[in-house]
Formats: structure tokens, sequence, C-alpha cells
């Protein structure tokens, strides 16, 4: 199980308000605008800015 389309439906990205979108493999959701990925753990996202973690270029 992942985390619902209904709750991905109302997350947004607690750094800028973006939108955020789920990685293909459930396992984090990322900001594009921040270039941010936050992780996903028992299927509750980890939505704190200082847990987040910066996207490669």
């Amino acid at each position: 199980m992942t985390v619902s389309k209904e709750l991905m439906d109302i997350l947004a990205c607690p750094k800028c308000k973006g939108v955020v979108e789920l990685e293909e493999d459930g396992n984090g959701i990322i900001c594009g605008a921040c270039r941010i990925r936050y992780r996903v753990e028992d299927d509750i996202p980890i939505m704190l800015i200082d847990e987040a973690e910066p996207l490669d270029s």
C-alpha cells in the first residue's frame, strides 16, 4: 500500500506550499520547485523540512 490519492490531493510542500508528487515507487514525495524529497515510512509521509533530502542535479 502507498500514500492514498486522497491524501496526495491535499498535501503541499511545507517549505513553499507548492504541489508535490509521489515517486513511482511510493518511497518519497517530491517538490519540484524546492528540488527536495520527503521520505515515506510505513505509508506515512514525513513532511518535515528538516528531514527533507535535496534532489541530485
